[in-house]
């Protein structure tokens, strides 16, 4: 355990950011699954600029790595493309 204050602090402060980012990171996952299992393209397509703003926003806070954004947001258009 811990022995400073600011140590304790950084605990707090890390197990509250850590269930933050958890969060959006799953509603982020769930939003890519439902927008892959979708078979309508007019559907998909109007779903498709909220799911890519919410990749990015996880990549703007380092929640997900900058390339793995690139790669989910090529895929998901891609995807869209073929339906």
């Amino acid at each position: 355990m811990a022995n400073h204050k600011s140590a304790l602090k950084r605990i707090r402060q890390s197990r509250k950011r850590n269930l933050h980012n958890r969060y959006y990171a799953k509603t982020t996952r769930n939003a890519i699954s439902e927008l892959r299992s979708s078979t309508d393209k007019k559907e998909a397509e109007s779903k498709l600029p909220s799911v890519i703003s919410m990749i990015d926003r996880l990549a703007k806070k380092n929640i997900i790595h900058s390339n793995k954004a690139a790669n989910l947001k090529s895929k998901l258009t891609k995807y869209i493309a073929t339906l």
